[in-house]
C-alpha cells in the first residue's frame, strides 16, 4: 500500500499533509469585496471580520436558527455537484417575515444571499458565498390541499414525497419526479425546473405551477402568474422591446429545455407567465416562499414494459416512437449500470433497455397498455412487469443510476458536470453516437442512461479534477460537448439547471444577444446582485471552486487499508457525492436502515451526507482547522450508530461506520478517552475477568445505589439496565455436548461455530441452540481451538490499534481451521459484519484475513450452504422483529428470508435500526435518540404484531433493546426453530 499507518500515539500529522503553520481563527466571515468589479454582493467568504456583526444582526431580525459556526458552514460548501463555496453562514427561516428579515440584514451588510432545499443539485447553484437560507427546517408545510381544483399550496422545503403522500387518498399525485424524490424539495424543484421520470406525461415543474409568491433581494413581495402579474417594473418593456430575439432564439421541439431564463414565457402570445418564467431561475431572481402547483390525476395501477436493445442508441432511436401510445415515462438505460447481478438476470435480453410505464383504470389495462408498447416496440426481447414489487426494485436501479454512476465498473470515480443535457428525441440515438465518439476522443468514459422519451441525458464522467491538467481537459471537453448539442438542436440543460458547470458556456446556445438579455433581466429582479451571484446571469467560470482542489494532494495515514479507494481516505469520504438518499423522507426508498440518527433528529449533521461533508472540511482545513481533532466531526459522528447502513443502502457504499472509527482513532491518538470507550469498548476483556463472579456482579446490577454508581463510573446512560451475565460462558456447555463426538471435518457438511463475545458471555443459549439445530440439520460442529474475537467493540469506539492486536491473536487461534474450508458460522449480526469487512481491511497485509473473512456464513447461510435439504420444523406462525442492520448492510439476508418461509413463518420483518447498537444506545447522553430510533419502525411493528406472532432479533442489542423498552422477550432464529425441534433433535426431513 502507498500509505502508511499511524499507532495510537502523539498528535498525529493533520490530515492536509501539514504539520504546523498559522491556522484561520474560527468562526471569522467573509469579506465582501465586490465580484467584478460592479459593486454589488457577492464577495468571498472567508475569515476576515463582519461575520460577528452580521451574525447578531441576524440572530436579532430572525426568530429562526442562525448559525455561522464552523460546522455549520462547513455542511453547507457543496450540493451533488463537483463545485464548493464556503458560506459566511447559515439561517433557518420560520416563514415569509422571517425571511424578509433577514433578506433585510444582507441587504443593509451588502451579503448575498442563496435559497437552498434538499441540497441535490447537480450543477453548483446550491452553493454560494454569503448567507445561505436553509428552507427545508421550517418552512416545510402544504399550506392546503384542493382536491376538486387539484391543486396544493405549498412551502418550498417541503419534500416532493410528502406532497404525493398527501394527494395519494385523493387519486391524486404532483407530476415531476425527479429520481431524489424522496429528499428534494418542491423549492428546489421550482428552482431548477425539475422534471422526473414522468415528464412524457406531466411535463416539467413549469408545466405545473399556477402562481409563486416570491421575495426579492430588495424586499419585494410579488405574487407571480399569468398576464405579467407580480412582473418587476421594466420586464414587460424589456420583452417587447426584444420579440423577434426571443421567438428565434430559443431552439424548437425541446421538452426539455431547461438552460438559462425562460424570457419566452413572457411573450404575448404565452400569456405572459411570470411564474413560468421563474422556473429554472436557480435563485437569481427571488426567494420563493410558497407556490401553488397543480395535481393530476395518479393512474390507479401501472404496468411496466421493459424492452432490450443492443446498444443505447438503439434504445433511443426507438424511444421516440413509443410516444403516440401514450405512456406515462419511456426510461434508457445501459447494461454498463446494472451491477447487481440480481438486477441483471431479471431483464430482458439486451445490452441496453427501455422501461416504459403504463397506466390503467385495472391491472388488466396497465398490462394491455404495456403490451401494446411491446408489439409496437422493435425490441430484440421484452417483458410486461406488472407485480408493483417487481415494478419497484426496476425502478429502484434507475433511480440509484445517480451515484451508482460515479463510479465506473472498475472503481474508478466518475464526476457529474455534463450531466443532463438534452436533445429532440428524434435526434438521441445520433446524438448518442456521436457523444461516445466525443468521450474517446478525450480519453474519457461515462455511463450515458436517462430520459429517452424526452432526449435527455444524464451521465457521470471519469473526469479528473485533482490537477491543472485535468482541470483543463475538463474545460476542453465540456466546451466540445456544449457544441456537440447545440449541433443536434439540443439544450446544454435538461433537468438539473446550468449553475455553475454551465452557464458559462449559454453563449454557444443562445449567442450573444440574447445571452445579454439575460443578465438584464436578471438585473430588473435583483438590481443589487445579492441573489446567488456567479449562477447564469455573469457567470462564475466553469473550472472555478472545484470541491476536489482543495483537498491534500497525497494520502493520509489511516488505519483501514480502503482497498477499494485506493488507501486513499479522502476518496472513500469522496464518495458521497451529495445525491442525499440517507436523508429520504418515508418508507419504500431503498433507505431501510441509515440514517437512523437522521431521522430522528431531522439535521443535516447526523445525515451521511452531513457526516461526509464535514470529514471533507476536516481535510481541506479551511472551514475546519483542527484536523482529526476537530470538535465539529466528533459531535457530528457521535450521534453515528455505525449501524453500516450506509454501506448498502447508499448508491456509493459510504460507510461512515468505518470513516467514523477511523477518525476516533486518530481524534483520541494520545489522550484520554470517553469513559464508556475503556468500559464498552474492552466489554471483551471486562466479561471474560468478571466471569468467575457472575451471581455476584448480577445481584450487585440489581442493588440500586451500586448500579447507578457503576454507571456513572462507566459512562453508561442511567436509564438503562445493566445486562446480567451469564452463569456459565457458552463454550463450557458446547464442549461438553460435543465431548465424544467425533469430529468428521468434512468442509462441506462442518461448521466452525464462533463464540463471540455476546453468545459467550451474555446469551449461551443462542450458541446451545445452533448446536441443537445443526445437529438435526446434520451438520457437524467444531469450536475454535483457542480464545477468538472479532475486535467489533474496540472498531466502535476506534480502538483499531487494539482491534489489530486482538484480530491477530485471532487469525494465530484460527489458522489451523482455515485450511479446513469449512464455513464459520457467526451467530451474532454484528460480529459477522466485523469479520467480513473490518478484518480484512484493518488487516489487509495478512492474507489470512481475507481466508477467514471470505468463509464467515450466518446461521441461516450455514444451513443453506452445508444441508441445503433439509426441512426445518414447521411453525405456520406470523413473524415480527427486525433484520439486524449490520445483516442487512453487509451480509444479506437472503438465506434467512428462504429459511423462515420453509419453517412457514410468514411476514416481513422491519426494516431501520433497533437504536441500541452495541455499545451507542449504552452511552450516556445517547438514550433518547436511541429509543426515538427503536420508535421510528421496529417498536411500532412489534406493537402491531398479532399476538401469536414469533418475535425475531438475531442481533443481541437489538433483543436488548426491545426488552427494556418495550418488555418484549425476542429470539435468534436459532432459539425458535431449536424449540420446534421434535423430541430427539429430528428435523423436518
Amino acid at each position: 500500500m502507498a500509505q502508511q499507518r499511524t499507532a495510537d500515539g502523539p498528535d498525529p500529522e493533520r490530515p492536509d499533509g501539514r504539520t504546523g503553520g498559522p491556522r484561520r481563527e474560527r468562526g471569522a466571515g467573509p469579506r465582501t469585496a465586490p465580484e467584478g468589479g460592479t459593486g454589488r454582493p457577492g464577495g468571498h467568504a472567508g475569515h476576515t471580520g463582519g461575520t460577528d456583526g452580521l451574525a447578531r444582526a441576524l440572530k436579532r431580525a430572525v426568530r429562526g436558527e442562525v448559525d455561522f459556526s464552523a460546522a455549520a458552514r462547513a455542511l453547507a460548501t457543496m450540493d451533488a455537484s463537483n463545485y464548493r463555496r464556503v458560506p459566511a453562514g447559515v439561517v433557518a427561516p420560520r416563514d415569509a417575515e422571517d425571511t424578509a428579515a433577514a433578506l433585510a440584514v444582507c441587504r443593509e451588510a451588502g451579503v448575498p444571499v442563496v435559497p437552498r432545499g434538499g441540497g441535490t443539485s447537480i450543477a453548483g447553484q446550491a452553493t454560494g458565498r454569503g448567507v445561505v437560507l436553509d428552507l427545508t427546517r421550517h418552512m416545510n408545510g402544504i399550506v392546503s390541499l384542493d382536491p376538486e381544483a387539484r391543486t396544493a399550496v405549498v412551502q418550498p422545503g417541503l419534500v416532493l414525497d410528502r406532497l404525493r403522500a398527501a394527494a395519494a387518498p385523493h387519486g391524486l399525485t404532483f407530476g415531476p419526479d425527479p429520481s431524489t424524490h424522496s429528499r428534494c424539495t418542491l423549492g428546489g424543484m421550482i428552482g431548477n425546473n425539475a422534471c422526473g421520470a414522468h415528464s412524457v406525461a406531466w411535463g416539467t415543474t413549469a408545466d405545473n405551477v399556477r402562481g409563486l409568491d416570491v421575495l426579492t433581494y430588495r424586499g419585494d413581495r410579488l405574487r407571480l402568474g399569468p398576464d405579467g402579474a407580480g412582473s418587476p417594473a421594466g420586464v414587460r418593456e424589456l420583452v417587447d422591446g426584444h420579440l423577434a430575439a426571443l421567438r428565434t432564439a430559443y431552439p424548437p421541439g425541446l421538452p426539455r429545455r431547461i438552460s438559462g431564463y425562460a424570457l419566452d414565457a413572457l411573450l404575448p402570445e404565452r400569456g405572459r407567465d411570470t411564474a413560468r418564467a421563474y422556473c429554472g431561475s436557480e435563485g437569481t431572481l427571488a426567494v420563493l416562499t410558497e407556490a401553488t402547483v397543480r395535481l393530476v390525476p395518479a393512474p390507479a395501477h401501472r404496468a411496466l414494459a421493459v424492452l432490450g436493445y443492443p446498444d443505447e442508441s438503439a434504445a433511443a432511436e426507438a424511444a421516440a416512437g413509443l410516444l403516440p401510445l401514450g405512456p406515462l415515462t419511456v426510461e434508457g438505460m445501459a447494461e454498463d449500470l446494472v451491477r447487481d447481478p440480481g438486477a441483471r438476470s431479471g431483464l430482458p435480453r439486451g445490452g441496453a433497455w427501455l422501461f416504459a410505464e403504463t397506466g390503467g383504470d385495472t391491472p388488466a389495462g396497465a398490462r394491455a397498455a404495456a403490451a401494446a408498447l411491446v408489439s409496437a416496440a422493435d425490441a430484440l426481447d421484452a417483458a410486461v412487469v406488472a407485480d408493483p414489487a417487481g415494478q419497484r426494485a426496476l425502478w429502484r436501479v434507475r433511480e440509484d443510476a445517480a451515484g451508482t454512476a460515479t463510479r465506473m465498473a472498475d472503481g474508478t470515480e466518475a464526476w457529474p458536470g455534463w450531466e443532463d443535457c438534452a436533445v429532440p428525441p428524434a435526434r438521441l440515438g445520433a446524438y448518442l453516437r456521436d457523444f461516445r465518439e466525443l468521450l474517446a476522443r478525450h480519453g474519457l468514459r461515462g455511463t450515458p442512461y436517462g430520459h429517452f422519451g424526452d432526449g435527455c441525458i444524464h451521465v457521470r464522467i471519469d473526469f479528473d479534477l485533482t490537477g491543472p491538467s485535468g482541470v483543463a481537459a475538463f474545460r476542453r471537453f465540456s466546451e466540445d460537448a456544449a457544441d456537440l448539442v447545440v449541433a443536434h438542436g439540443g439544450s446544454l440543460s435538461g433537468e438539473h439547471g446550468d449553475g455553475l458547470a454551465r452557464a458559462e458556456l449559454l453563449p454557444r446556445m443562445y449567442g450573444e444577444e440574447l445571452v445579454a438579455l439575460f443578465g438584464r433581466f436578471k438585473d430588473l429582479w435583483d438590481p443589487d446582485g445579492g441573489l446567488n451571484p456567479g449562477v447564469l446571469a455573469r457567470p462564475a467560470p466553469l473550472d472555478a471552486d472545484l470541491r476536489l482542489a482543495v483537498l491534500p494532494r497525497r494520502p493520509v495515514d489511516t488505519a483501514y487499508a480502503y482497498p477499494h479507494d485506493g488507501g486513499d481516505f479522502g476518496r472513500a469520504v469522496g464518495r458521497c457525492v451529495g445525491v442525499a438518499k440517507c436523508r429520504a423522507d418515508g418508507p419504500g426508498t431503498g433507505a431501510e436502515v441509515m440514517c437512523p440518527s437522521y431521522r430522528v433528529t431531522g439535521e443535516e449533521r447526523h445525515s451521511t451526507r452531513g457526516r461526509a461533508r464535514l470529514l471533507h472540511e476536516m481535510l481541506a482545513g479551511e472551514v475546519l482547522t483542527d484536523g482529526w481533532r476537530s470538535a465539529e466531526v466528533r459531535e457530528a459522528l457521535d450521534l453515528c450508530l455505525s449501524c453500516k447502513g450506509c454501506r448498502s443502502d447508499c448508491p456509493v457504499s459510504v460507510d461512515m461506520a468505518a470513516y467514523k472509527a477511523e477518525f476516533l482513532h486518530h481524534h483520541y491518538a494520545g489522550r484520554l478517552r470517553p469513559a464508556s470507550h475503556y468500559a464498552l469498548g474492552r466489554l471483551p476483556e471486562w466479561l471474560r475477568l468478571a466471569a468467575p463472579a457472575a451471581p455476584l456482579l448480577n445481584a450487585l446490577a440489581g442493588a440500586g445505589p451500586l448500579a447507578s454508581l457503576a454507571k456513572r463510573a462507566a459512562g453508561i446512560a442511567p436509564e438503562r439496565a445493566l445486562p446480567r451475565l451469564a452463569r456459565r460462558p457458552f463454550t463450557a456447555e458446547a464442549r461438553e455436548r460435543l465431548r465424544g463426538r467425533a469430529a468428521v471435518l468434512d468442509a462441506g457438511r462442518t461448521a466452525v461455530l464462533w463464540p463471540d463475545t455476546f453468545t459467550e458471555r451474555l446469551s449461551p443459549q443462542v450458541g446451545t441452540a445452533a448446536l441443537e439445530v445443526l445437529g438435526a440439520a446434520g451438520v457437524g460442529a467444531v469450536l475454535p481451538p483457542g480464545r477468538v474475537c472479532c475486535g467489533l467493540t474496540y472498531v466502535s469506539t476506534g480502538q483499531l490499534d487494539r482491534a489489530r492486536a486482538v484480530m491477530r491473536r485471532t487469525l494465530d487461534t484460527m489458522e489451523p481451521l482455515l485450511d479446513l474450508g469449512a464455513v464459520v458460522t457467526v451467530l451474532e449480526p454484528s460480529c459477522a459484519a466485523a469479520l467480513r469487512t473490518d478484518l480484512p481491511e484493518l488487516l489487509d497485509a495478512d492474507p489470512r484475513a481475507a481466508r477467514l473473512a471470505e468463509r464467515v456464513r450466518t446461521f441461516a447461510g450455514t444451513l443453506r450452504e452445508c444441508a441445503p435439504a433439509w426441512r426445518p420444523p414447521r411453525l405456520d406462525r406470523p413473524v415480527a422483529g427486525q433484520t439486524h442492520c449490520h445483516q442487512h448492510a453487509v451480509l444479506g439476508d437472503g438465506a434467512e428470508r428462504d429459511l423462515l418461509r420453509t419453517a412457514g413463518l410468514e411476514g416481513e420483518l422491519s426494516g431501520g435500526c433497533c437504536g441500541l447498537a452495541g455499545n451507542f444506545g449504552f452511552e450516556r447522553g445517547h438514550y433518547e435518540v436511541s429509543v426515538a430510533c427503536a420508535e421510528d419502525r421496529l417498536l411500532p411493528a412489534v406493537r402491531a404484531a398479532p399476538a401469536d406472532a414469533v418475535l425475531l432479533a438475531d442481533g443481541y442489542s437489538c433483543r436488548t433493546q426491545l426488552a427494556q423498552l418495550g418488555g418484549h422477550r425476542a429470539r435468534h432464529l436459532a432459539e425458535v426453530l431449536a424449540a420446534a425441534l421434535p423430541p430427539g433433535g429430528g428435523g423436518g426431513g
